[in-house]
C-alpha cells in the first residue's frame, strides 16, 4: 500500500508541476486538483508494482530528493556545462582518441546504477555502454580518452569526471 502510495503522489506532483503554467504561476483550478489526483491514484495503482518493485522506500525521504535536487542542479550541471566546452574545443580541434574505459563506482543499488548510467549519458562526450549487474562494473564510451586511463585495467572515477565525483554524490542519494 506503501508502494502506491507513494507512486501516486509522485504522479500527482508530477501533473502539478506540467500544469503549473495552465493559469496564474503556481495556482490550480479545483478541476486540476481533482483531474491531477484522479490520474495521480489510476497512475499509482498501475504501477506501483513496477515502480517500487524493491519494496525499499528510501527514495521517498523528502532529504533524499533535496539531496537529488542538489545534485542536478550543482555537481551534475556543472560537469554537463564543463564537457561541453570540452567536447566543442576537441570537435574544433580535432584532437580526438575515443575509446572504452571500465571502472566500479561502488554503487548496487539498482537506482544509483540508473542514475550514474543516465548522468554519464547526459554528460557530452560520454556513453555508458554497459552496466554489469554482478561486478557492479560501468563500461564508458569516452570521445577523448588519456593515455594514463587507457594505460590502466580499471579507470578512477576522476579520469571520467573533471570537476566532482559523481558516484559519491549518487551513493549518498541512492544507497
Amino acid at each position: 500500500m506503501k508502494s502506491v502510495a507513494a507512486t501516486a503522489l509522485l504522479a500527482f506532483l508530477v501533473y502539478l508541476l506540467l500544469t503549473a503554467g495552465s493559469g496564474h504561476v503556481l495556482f490550480w483550478s479545483w478541476a486540476e486538483i481533482v483531474a491531477g489526483l484522479v490520474i495521480g491514484l489510476v497512475v499509482g495503482g498501475l504501477s506501483a508494482s513496477w515502480f517500487c518493485s524493491s519494496g525499499n522506500m528510501r527514495m521517498a525521504h523528502p532529504f533524499r530528493w533535496l539531496l537529488l535536487a542538489i545534485y542536478s542542479a550543482g555537481p551534475l550541471f556543472v560537469e554537463i556545462i564543463r564537457a561541453n566546452v570540452y567536447v566543442s574545443i576537441s570537435v574544433i580541434t580535432g584532437n580526438i582518441r575515443p575509446g572504452i574505459v571500465k571502472f566500479n563506482p561502488g554503487i548496487n543499488t539498482d537506482l544509483g546504477k540508473l542514475l550514474l548510467a543516465t548522468s554519464i549519458t547526459l554528460t557530452p562526450g560520454t556513453l555508458t555502454v554497459e552496466v554489469d549487474d554482478a561486478t557492479g562494473v560501468f563500461y564508458v564510451h569516452m570521445l577523448n580518452v588519456d593515455e594514463k586511463a587507457v594505460s590502466k585495467e580499471m579507470c578512477d572515477t576522476s579520469d571520467i569526471f573533471a570537476f566532482f565525483n559523481l558516484p559519491a554524490w549518487i551513493w549518498r542519494i541512492a544507497e
